[in-house]
């Protein structure tokens, strides 16, 4: 089973757009998660870094620049979504990535405090 360290940089990105207003609080995620043509879509405009800003996990041992290397994606690559964390945490927890699954949690939170 991979192993995944906690995406710092895009917990800071999660925060700030999520300050910024910039969330969706009812998505029905299996409909508006990034499907594998956005990514690349994505990619051809943005840097790894900025791709990289969407996911919450970096697998551990995958090489930098890959898709491989991101995990837990939270929004549609525009927006924070409540359903993407939602996923996230479950995900994170189902699979025992502790780290993970508390920092979808802490943002969840704060999501909830921002948006109430």
């Amino acid at each position: 089973m991979a192993t995944y360290e906690v995406n710092t940089a895009a917990v800071s990105h999660a925060r700030r757009l999520i300050e910024a207003r910039q969330y969706v609080l009812d998505s029905d995620w299996g409909e508006v998660q990034p499907h594998a043509e956005a990514e690349n879509a994505y990619l051809e405009r943005h840097s790894w870094d900025d791709y990289g800003a969407w996911f919450l996990g970096l697998t551990e041992g995958a090489n930098d620049e890959t898709k491989a290397r991101h995990a837990f994606v939270y929004g549609d690559l525009r927006r924070v979504h409540r359903s993407g964390l939602i996923a996230c945490v479950y995900r994170a927890a189902e699979w025992r990535h502790k780290d993970v699954e508390l920092a979808a949690h802490d943002l969840l939170q704060h999501l909830d405090r921002v948006s109430a």
